[in-house]
């Protein structure tokens, strides 16, 4: 299940219907993904034409995810996952995460904490997939590689 902020939750199969998802999975508590935040928007942004639905996967509630993004919220799909249970689905052990979910519910391509190498290659599976060109990864500006916190939290 789905959580978007400020609606109902709904299985993750009535989101991919028409697009495949773009996912970056943030945990708002730790230094790692506020530290990631400006360039995973930024990528965010370069598959914003792609037949794909970008979004972000905050695990938090409500209202920290609002804290946490701010503006962002209206910005771009965010969901919560508050309990985690998300990121166990799709198999995360680090946060923050680029994830492609297919339209068949898959996990195409996933990359965990900030190694710019493998975001590329998450970018290249969507590449692949929609025949969009990808954005640069990483970009001038961007922070150097690191690991990400755990994801069971």
């Amino acid at each position: 299940m789905l959580s978007p902020l400020g609606a109902e939750a709904r299985p993750l199969s009535e989101w991919l219907t028409t697009f495949h998802l773009a996912t970056v999975v943030l945990d708002p508590y730790t230094n790692e993904s506020s530290w990631i935040l400006k360039t995973a928007t930024r990528i965010l942004e370069g598959f914003r034409g792609a037949d794909v639905r970008v979004n972000l996967l905050v695990t938090a509630d409500e209202a920290d995810t609002k804290a946490f993004l701010g503006p962002l919220t209206e910005q771009y799909l965010v969901f919560c996952d508050e309990d985690r249970s998300v990121v166990r689905a799709l198999g995360l052990a680090e946060i923050p995460a680029f994830v492609f979910i297919r339209v068949d519910g898959t996990v195409a391509a996933a990359a965990e904490g900030w190694v710019p190498a493998q975001w590329r290659g998450v970018g290249a599976e969507i590449v692949a997939m929609t025949s969009w060109k990808a954005p640069e990864i990483p970009a001038p500006g961007d922070p150097g590689a690191f690991r990400g916190s755990p994801a069971a939290g």
